[in-house]
């Protein structure tokens, strides 16, 4: 997975962010503190795991700076169904993997049908059906 750097003062509600080198999360709130006397503006982000559904709450300066993740959203097509999980081939490079069927999904995902996913630090998450 690809990352770009960006500073804490930067980010939107909404954005996905790499807390502590390791949580894949989504901002859910940001605010920012007027500098005091003797200091600097501090950021304060809530955000909730997207591989784990963890709220985290932290307070940075705003002058740090985050890596931001690069999500690619690729196309695939069902192989085969085995209980909560289904087999995938990338229909760009013909790679075959097996992941987790997401519960809103469940009823809809079929073999032969294409779906949406996307590489989050090595687990294959899907996003929705084409």
């Amino acid at each position: 997975m690809e990352f770009k750097v960006a500073g804490i003062n930067e980010l939107r509600k909404g954005d996905s962010i790499l807390v502590e080198d390791q949580f894949l999360c989504k901002i859910t709130d940001i605010s920012l503190s007027a500098p005091g006397k003797h200091g600097h503006a501090k950021a304060r982000v809530e955000a909730v795991g997207i591989l784990d559904g963890k709220k985290r709450v932290f307070v940075m300066s705003a002058d740090d700076r985050a890596k931001i993740p690069i999500i690619e959203k690729r196309n695939a097509q069902v192989i085969s169904i085995n209980g909560d999980k289904v087999q995938l081939m990338d229909l760009e490079t013909y790679d075959v993997f097996e992941t987790s069927i997401p519960e809103e999904l469940k009823e809809k995902i079929v073999d032969g049908v294409q779906v949406t996913y996307s590489d989050m630090m090595g687990q294959m998450v899907i996003k929705s059906i084409k």
